[in-house]
């Protein structure tokens, strides 16, 4: 019997419906460029036009406009390299809520900046020496608030599904034929979330998650009877997928629903993220062109169809944009 997972289609229609009038509904484009060079019709979802930049905010969202009023009371915390920081401090603020952050050190700077700007109170920790979740847990049993976890959550996940589920009506619109979808993955909240979505209007379609070499703990996990870890010594470009471990829910809905998972380098993430500027005229972050990526280089396995995938943020600082753009 097929276990029951943690987020439904249902789920994630109800996510929209919260979503309505906050989220902005995301451009589902296409690029000559990038059809040429994939060889197939490639559809590409910017959630760089998202609120705070990358589509962290709906699942941010979702999770904190489902709390009653005596938790939104209590405020919340959670940990983050930056995306779903700015994600939680913007629902936070609209929301009227407190917020504390726990986010590495060396988050990029304009990332920590702009979740101090809406508000948030940040608390800092070494990324390589430290846990964030158990900084993140002992504050909020001091202080009470409501823990916003960045992907282990079903509020997280169906929020994240709503890119899928634009995806699935904007491509209809657009008189293409989902064969495949590439999601970025750091913890699986937003390719489990896509899947789901994919996966009901879809069923024939090949989702597969995309990961930085070396933090591909998703694919590996997919592949093994145990989930699997990330190296202590790992190291990317890409921050924003830098997950210890997949999450309990992301893994399951996604080993029941993706046909595998892809790995991409730093030097192909930068070689993409060039292509993404100069020819497609988009501003990509590196972890945000991890899907990108996989389809430039011609990683995704044969399907049928049309390839649709999801450039998943554009919070890049402008320092290492310009090292990346001339190939410093």
């Amino acid at each position: 019997m097929t276990p029951k997972l943690a987020v439904s289609i249902d789920d994630i229609h109800q996510a929209a419906k919260r979503l309505l009038g906050h989220a902005v509904r995301t451009p589902l484009l296409e690029f000559e460029a990038l059809n040429a060079r994939v060889g197939k019709r490639v559809l590409v979802k910017f959630e760089g036009v998202q609120r705070t930049g990358s589509f962290k905010f709906r699942g941010a969202y979702n999770r904190l406009s489902a709390l009653d009023l005596t938790d939104r009371a209590k405020g919340v915390i959670a940990w983050s390299s930056g995306n779903h920081a700015q994600g939680v401090a913007a629902a936070a603020k609209l929301l009227g809520m407190p917020a504390t952050i726990v986010m590495p050190a060396d988050a990029p700077a304009i990332k920590m900046n702009n979740t101090k700007g809406f508000g948030a109170k940040v608390v800092t920790y070494d990324r390589y020496t430290e846990s964030r979740e158990k900084i993140a847990l002992a504050l909020a049993k001091e202080t009470g608030a409501v823990v916003v976890p960045s992907y282990n959550d079903p509020f997280i996940i169906a929020g994240q599904g709503t890119v899928g589920l634009e995806m699935v009506e904007q491509a209809r619109a657009a008189n293409a034929k989902i064969g495949a979808v590439l999601a970025c993955c750091g913890g699986g909240g937003l390719s489990s979330g896509i899947a789901t979505a994919i996966k009901a209007y879809h069923p024939d379609a090949c989702v597969y998650s995309v990961e930085p070499a070396g933090f591909d703990s998703m694919a590996r996990s997919l592949s093994s009877d145990q989930p699997q870890g990330n190296a202590d010594n790992a190291r990317s470009i890409c921050d924003a997928l830098q997950s210890p471990y997949p999450g309990e829910m992301t893994l399951a809905i996604n080993k029941q629903l993706l046909a595998g998972g892809l790995a991409v380098s730093d030097e192909e993430v930068k070689e993409a993220m060039r292509f993404a500027f100069t020819d497609m005229k988009l501003v990509t972050e590196p972890g945000g062109a991890a899907a990108l990526t996989a389809a430039y280089f011609g990683k995704v396995p044969d399907f049928d169809g049309d390839l649709v995938l999801v450039i998943s943020g554009a919070n890049v600082d402008p320092e290492l944009f310009c090292q990346i753009l001339s190939g410093a």
